[in-house]
């Protein structure tokens, strides 16, 4: 272990799940199962369908609704091969497969008609009914789309019109290419490493700084002043755990990191260690203890005793605001704000991954889990793949092994192929805690052996949720409104998860919404707000600067990197070696 590493501390919390008397075996079994499925269990999806087609056999209106509908599909479909009238049916604003013009003409036409026909109808048919489980309607809802995306004929080289354009144009050397971007792929994921063309510390990842802590669980990075004087309240960012750090030190034009320098902030930043088997047993305590509060402890001893500007992004929002809560609870008066870049702290409307969060959903993949001591980084980028499986895997077939074309791999694309591994143990009680039985929200959660609430941060809060954003749905990011009564600026800016967050000025296309609820003013539900509310045009960033300037002191002298007097020295540069991992 590298001499600057910290041990894990001993365990304090109760185990993730009931102890039962589930054999080994059985696990082995289930964890087998898991990885032929993808890590869906089939005991829950045939519990969706046997709730749909038995909640539907109670509604026989709704079956003369959907026969009537089919009845109008297939004779408008008729009348579109007869030629006696062409009602085109559009696909939708966010389908993009048949955007070439040439699908207008026959047969493709045709073909594309009855595709969106059968669509539409399986999208009426698993709408929800009364009296069917939430859940079961998702999942039936969800795996019917992606069966018919598979059947889409723009996956087919023989029915879609562009690539039968692009093979005549090319005579056939565009399948050339598409296999030698096959046989690439299979290399890369063989070496367990997507095609990575810019360097990680040299094109992306490149803010100039130097790690002055490491411990089991993180590094911490302090990164280098860009002005003669910083503001002494300095900024802490705390990352997600299941991506790379560096989403927000991409490209120099686009790193936030950078932005914040430039303004005059002292940052540092977590880059958290990519766990194998080794760290099974490591909990989500554990990464707020030796993730959030020792990088505190380190910004304190080498900032100065000034109070922090904390920011968690995703998922290390949502562990800043535990250790915040925690601090409330305790009295820890060392934090300024706190920032939360799409981070839930409610868990009731939490989007698309909901779909995976079911008893019978979780106790499968933590058999997958149990096996390995970790949630492997691919079967992580295979969830999100699937959720949005119509432009990250078919689409993305038909471009690359059809058309042979490769996009140009830009700094968010390769993060994005990045991916990293999470703990056992952490994972199922993140997702149990969380998601499943939203403890958080409801004072169950335990930090630091006694439960938390959120509104025991008593620090002005500056909260943004995306508009298009599937991981974390901006309206669930609003809830914080519900959790806690104090200060809090809430921005809604365009964009999805990632593309949202990084919006750096001058970007094209960008706006955003911006709010303030001073304490004690009353509630404003998410369409009031988003009505009320006018937006501006231009990247959020420089209405968070301003926000975080507002709540500081005077500009002073920067302080220096590390501290080694108090047990900090700078080890490496940045961006240190667990970035690096693979």
């Amino acid at each position: 272990m590298d001499q600057f590493a910290r041990p894990y501390p001993p365990r304090l919390l109760p185990p993730p799940a009931p102890e039962d008397d589930t054999s080994a075996a059985d696990r082995l079994l289930s964890a087998g199962v898991a990885r032929l499925t993808g890590g869906f269990s089939p005991t829950e999806i045939g519990f969706a369908f046997l709730d749909w087609a038995t909640t539907l056999a109670s509604h026989p209106h709704r079956r003369l609704e959907l026969a009537q509908s089919a009845r109008d599909s297939v004779e408008a479909f008729w009348r579109d091969l007869l030629g006696i009238e062409r009602s085109s049916l559009m696909p939708s604003a966010t389908d993009h497969r048949f955007g070439d013009p040439r699908w207008q003409d026959l047969p493709f036409y045709l073909l594309q008609q009855g595709f969106l026909r059968t669509e539409a109808f399986w999208d009426e048919a698993t709408r929800p009914l009364r009296g069917m489980e939430v859940p079961s309607q998702r999942m039936v809802s969800f795996l019917v789309r992606q069966a018919l995306d598979v059947w889409s004929p723009s996956n087919f080289a023989a029915l879609n019109p562009e690539v039968i354009a692009a093979t005549a144009n090319s005579g056939g050397r565009n399948f050339l290419s598409g296999l030698q971007n096959f046989l690439e792929d299979i290399a890369a994921g063989a070496g367990g490493r997507a095609r990575s063309p810019l360097a990680v510390g040299h094109d992306i990842a490149a803010a100039p700084g130097k790690v002055v802590l490491r411990n089991a669980l993180m590094e911490l990075i302090q990164y280098s002043p860009a002005t003669a004087t910083t503001r002494p309240e300095p900024v802490l960012i705390v990352p997600a755990w299941i991506m790379k750090y560096y989403i927000l030190d991409l490209s120099a034009h686009n790193s936030l990191v950078r932005y914040l320098v430039g303004q005059g902030f002292t940052v540092f930043c977590i880059s958290w260690h990519n766990p194998g088997e080794e760290s099974r047993d490591v909990g989500l305590d554990d990464y707020r203890r030796l993730g959030v509060m020792d990088a505190i402890a380190a910004v304190t001893a080498i900032a100065g005793a000034h109070p922090i500007h904390a920011c968690g992004y995703c998922l290390g929002g949502t562990l800043l605001a535990i250790a915040a809560a925690a601090m409330g609870r305790d009295g820890d008066q060392r934090l300024a704000s706190v920032t939360l870049l799409a981070a839930q702290t409610d868990f009731t409307e939490a989007g698309e991954l909901q779909l995976f969060i079911t008893e019978r959903q979780l106790a499968f993949l933590e058999d997958l889990m149990w096996q390995q001591g970790f949630l492997d980084n691919r079967q992580m980028a295979g969830t999100f793949q699937v959720l949005r499986s119509r432009d990250l895997i078919w689409s993305r077939m038909v471009r690359e092994y059809m058309l042979g074309e490769r996009e140009h791999p830009n700094d968010l694309m390769v993060w994005n192929a990045d991916t990293t591994r999470m703990p056992y143990r952490m994972h199922s009680e993140y997702l149990r805690w969380l998601f499943l039985n939203n403890d958080l929200a409801e004072g169950r959660l335990i930090a630091g052996g006694h439960p938390v609430a959120v509104e025991d941060i008593h620090v002005p809060f500056f909260v943004v949720g995306t508009e298009s954003d599937h991981v974390a749905p901006w309206r669930s990011v609003y809830k914080i409104h519900l959790l806690n009564e104090g200060d809090i600026t809430f921005i809604l800016t365009s964009g999805g998860h990632n593309a949202g967050i990084v919006s750096e000025p001058g970007h094209p296309h960008r706006h955003f919404r911006v709010h303030q609820r001073p304490p004690g003013e009353a509630y404003l539900g998410p369409e009031e707000w988003f009505a009320a509310v006018a937006p501006e045009e231009g990247s959020w960033w420089p209405a968070w600067a301003r926000w975080l300037g507002e709540h500081s002191s005077p500009p002073a002298k920067p302080p220096a990197l590390g501290a080694p007097k108090a047990g900090y020295p700078c080890l490496d540069d940045a961006p240190g070696r667990y970035i690096l991992e693979p």
